[in-house]
């Protein structure tokens, strides 16, 4: 069995072809189980409907990707939005948690920009405010630096890492950085699939 507890950092590492992306793609309840069980905050994923795994996906579950997914004809303000439109709450709640997303990840003053106009590390920052906007339990971020310069990335990962600690969350982040790695609570080494090892 393998547990994460709320506010638990821990590294997912391994050569390619090893089955990071798939594990993430597993906790993230994008794909289905074999066989086996996956209890996300005291409930049992495996069996669910689509639609109820989409709604669990909403609720409890933040991704953060190397490649950003901002939609680049939406402004920031609408990009962190998003999510949000699919928890019905009101325009009044969605906007104060907007802003203060924006605000966190320093770009309030550019929420009305597009994507385009950021740089790399900027962009990632609005992905971030995405994620701490929805305030999930667990938060996936597959190589989230992969594309950014090793200051930049430090800086980033510094501040995801502050998030996921205001909200609690639990982060399991895919890395091929070791460096990076070396700053979670605890990693995991995959091979083949399976757990090869976990270092504390």
């Amino acid at each position: 069995a393998f547990n994460v507890k709320p506010g638990e950092f821990i590294a997912i590492i391994g050569p390619s072809g090893s089955g990071k992306t798939t594990f993430l793609n597993l906790a993230g309840a994008l794909e289905t189980f074999e066989e086996g069980d996956y209890f996300l905050d005291g409930q049992n994923v495996k069996g669910l409907s689509d639609d109820r795994l989409s709604e669990i996906r909403n609720e409890k579950i933040g991704f953060i990707f190397q490649s950003f997914n901002l939609l680049p004809d939406l402004p920031l303000f609408d990009n962190v939005d998003v999510p949000l439109r699919y928890r019905g709450m009101s325009a009044k709640e969605r906007k104060e948690r907007i802003e203060h997303a924006l605000e966190t990840v320093g770009l309030a003053s550019r929420m009305q920009h597009l994507p385009t106009q950021l740089s790399g590390g900027q962009q990632q920052r609005v992905a971030i405010a995405r994620t701490l906007a929805a305030k999930p339990a667990l938060i996936l971020a597959d190589e989230p630096t992969g594309n950014l310069d090793e200051e930049t990335a430090d800086k980033v990962m510094e501040l995801m890492m502050t998030l996921a600690i205001e909200t609690d969350a639990a982060l399991l982040l895919v890395t091929h950085s070791h460096r990076l790695a070396g700053r979670m609570g605890r990693r995991l080494h995959l091979r083949a699939g399976q757990i090869e090892r976990a270092e504390e």
